[in-house]
């Protein structure tokens, strides 16, 4: 596929890493010549210095015959009016844009057929909001994806000392909770992944991922770690985008305060936030998160566009006995170095988005993919098309499937009921099937084979 991608920023670079790798053939622009040649240097890719929106750069990237523009600059005029110009000018088929400020996402209007013509919106502050949200939503969880709208769930959970699980054969689940249908689609010690069996021994430390319908998620971690009560008291710091979004889908749930620098600013979030109590001033001053009882407080979440702050007073909270802390985390060098120690959970928001750009990317029809641990391993969810004869997969249980190494299947999705991955299981046509991919060398393998073929008589 012939991809050109817009802006060579955190997420720019991020995409054409992940495109690059798998033999796409892809183009990058962007204005700063020495953040392109860092990237060429690394990858198989061709650039282009200039204007992305400019016709001529467009060209010049070879948008005559380009499959997808993907527009992430950090600009959200730039994205559009490149949207445009390809459409216009060059009738490039598939074009994503990064819209950030909200004046334009809740004008719906703009992105009809009459406005700009950008087929798949890219929000990072939504992705980031909501992959926070569910983090509050199953304390304990490091990571929770949706697929199917939510009737599926992948959780990744570390395994504690005191979980019934722990020091167990994975078998042990079956037997010990006969009514919860669960798969646990990978394990990671130490770094290393362990595709697990039924005799594979679940160890104190264990990164878990498991799938399972909805409802039996706070079930199922409840066996890898002794189950956390659940959160009530949120302390935001940051009232930019994200911080502004969180407090607003969190306020009617549990007691949220937000802390912004900004006098301006925290007028504006105290006119368009009803419930949550908004505070002028620094998180990282100790005598203020006292005085608002940050040792009461569950979980602590910053926010603000500044990394260095972010950690700073992440740190702060914990030493002063917040329960939980979630840091967002810009540069992708610092997510590895500081979680798993006083910071819980480390939000790359460039790892966070890179799946919705993934999506349409992928080949044959994949709805959903998710990045995970960093980028090194992905969950994808295909449908299943065609028949027997067609199709590598359809009318085929699932031990009959030739998997490529290092995937495995967690669950289907038919006609909205979960059913968990076990081997007699046959897939059907139209069946939403769930993988998980602890090598994403191998992604190429696994489209092709939901990749309807022709059959000749």
């Amino acid at each position: 596929m012939k991809i050109i991608i817009l802006g060579a920023g955190q997420v720019g670079g991020t995409l054409a890493e992940n495109l690059a790798n798998e033999a796409n053939d892809i183009t990058i622009i962007d204005a700063d010549g020495s953040r392109l040649r860092e990237l060429q240097d690394r990858l198989d890719i061709r650039t282009v210095q200039g204007h992305g929106s400019y016709p001529s750069v467009l060209r010049q990237a070879g948008a005559e015959d380009a499959d997808m523009l993907i527009a992430v600059t950090n600009s959200d005029e730039t994205n559009m009016v490149a949207c445009q110009v390809a459409y216009s000018l060059f009738k490039t088929p598939t074009k994503i844009s990064r819209v950030r400020a909200n004046a334009y996402l809740a004008r719906k209007e703009l992105f009809s057929a009459e406005g700009f013509p950008i087929d798949v919106l890219i929000s990072p502050e939504q992705v980031v909001t909501r992959h926070i949200t569910r983090l509050i939503e199953y304390p304990g969880a490091l990571q929770v994806l949706e697929f199917s709208k939510g009737l599926a769930r992948l959780v990744a959970i570390q395994a504690t000392a005191g979980g019934p699980l722990v020091g167990h054969e994975l078998s042990y689940l079956r037997t010990h909770m006969p009514k919860i249908d669960t798969r646990v689609a990978a394990i990671f010690r130490k770094d290393r992944p362990i595709i697990p069996q039924g005799d594979t021994v679940i160890e104190d430390g264990d990164e878990v991922f498991f799938i399972a319908g909805t409802d039996h998620i706070r079930s199922v971690m409840s066996e890898l770690q002794p189950l956390e009560k659940p959160y009530k008291r949120i302390f935001i710091c940051g009232g930019g985008n994200i911080g502004q979004r969180l407090a607003h889908n969190l306020e009617n749930r549990y007691q949220v305060k937000l802390i912004e620098r900004n006098r301006d600013r925290c007028v504006m979030l105290s006119e368009n936030l009803r419930k949550t109590i908004v505070l002028q001033g620094n998180a990282a001053n100790k005598d203020l998160l006292l005085e608002e009882n940050i040792e009461s407080t569950d979980v602590f979440c910053a926010v603000t566009n500044d990394d260095e702050a972010n950690i700073m007073a992440s740190l702060l909270a914990k030493r002063l006995g917040v329960r939980k802390v979630l840091t967002l985390i810009n540069n992708p060098d610092y997510v590895d170095l500081i979680q798993g120690g006083e910071i819980d959970v480390a939000i790359s928001p460039q790892q966070t988005t890179i799946g919705s750009l993934l999506t349409h990317v992928r080949r044959g029809d994949v709805v959903n993919v998710h990045s995970l641990r960093r980028g090194a391993a992905e969950a994808i969810e295909a449908i299943a098309h065609g028949d027997h004869r067609s199709s590598k997969v359809v009318g085929k249980r699932l031990d009959e499937i030739t998997l490529p190494e290092g995937t495995t299947i967690g669950a289907i999705v038919r006609h909205n009921e979960v059913l968990i991955a076990h081997d007699h299981l046959r897939v059907q046509p139209d069946d939403h099937v769930i993988l998980f991919l602890v090598d994403k060398s191998r992604i190429r393998d696994v489209e092709r084979l939901f990749q309807v073929g022709l059959t000749f008589f």
